[in-house]
């Protein structure tokens, strides 16, 4: 019997915890088969965030550190420059890396430290009950934000994938989603992309997915992918931001 689709090696058989119709276990698959096909699972180190993906060290079949809230990026920093030798990238949410995270990620990528980030952009505090996020989009509501995000008062979404292609370190940035099929797919050749910029010593790379958020969004599995669709994409459009080679994702 021929097998045609298996669980990747870089990941463990472990059963996740995310809540029924989120995205991260689609995005963890893809960073792991992009790991598999180029060959690294055993030079690889993962560091895990705090928020919804806080347990990724029991799913991820890798060397895994866990961070502080907001400190992948000095974490990864530590562990690249000790093991040069290593591909190493940071699994982090909107409230990790947009929030209390967001001079780490700055100023990993303005001195052009050589790791990857998959940065999952869900658009609220998914783990601690759906507070407003850096990322809610303005009208979203939410725990803090019960009659929607209010420019005058609570500011602007923060594009953050633009803000970090201006930075001279930066190699490659780009942002995809996960919503049907097809942006799957270019998904994983964006991931695919930003682990070989960092093999090939080019620079900082990062890649924005934007995900859903059914249970803190109030809606089924499938609306919730439609409101992505519909909602997330204009404000937040996908496509590479910079790339210091043509790429085509």
């Amino acid at each position: 019997m021929i097998t045609v689709f298996e669980r990747p090696q870089s990941l463990t058989p472990a059963k996740t915890h995310y809540c029924p119709g989120c995205t991260h276990g689609i995005i963890h698959r893809l960073v792991a088969e992009v790991i598999d096909e180029l060959g690294v699972r055993e030079e690889t180190i993962g560091v895990a965030p705090v928020g919804c993906s806080v347990l990724a060290y029991n799913y991820f079949n890798m060397d895994m550190h866990e961070a502080a809230h907001g400190r992948a990026p000095a974490v990864a920093t530590g562990i690249k420059r000790v093991h040069p030798d290593k591909v190493v990238f940071t699994y982090q949410g909107d409230g990790d890396l947009a929030a209390i995270g967001t001079a780490e990620i700055i100023h990993a990528a303005a001195r052009g430290e050589k790791i990857t980030t998959i940065f999952v952009n869900n658009a609220i505090y998914g783990m601690t009950g759906g507070q407003m996020a850096p990322t809610t989009l303005i009208g979203q509501e939410a725990t803090t934000a019960p009659s929607g995000r209010n420019a005058e008062t609570q500011g602007y979404p923060i594009r953050m994938s633009e803000i970090l292609a201006t930075l001279d370190g930066a190699a490659y940035i780009t942002r995809v989603s996960v919503h049907n099929p097809q942006e799957v797919a270019k998904a994983k050749k964006a991931i695919k992309t930003a682990f070989e910029m960092q093999l090939a010593g080019k620079g900082f790379s990062l890649v924005e997915v934007l995900s859903t958020c059914p249970t803190n969004w109030s809606l089924t599995p499938l609306k919730a992918l439609k409101w992505l669709q519909e909602n997330m994409i204009p404000y937040y459009p996908l496509g590479v931001k910079k790339a210091l080679e043509e790429v085509k994702v």
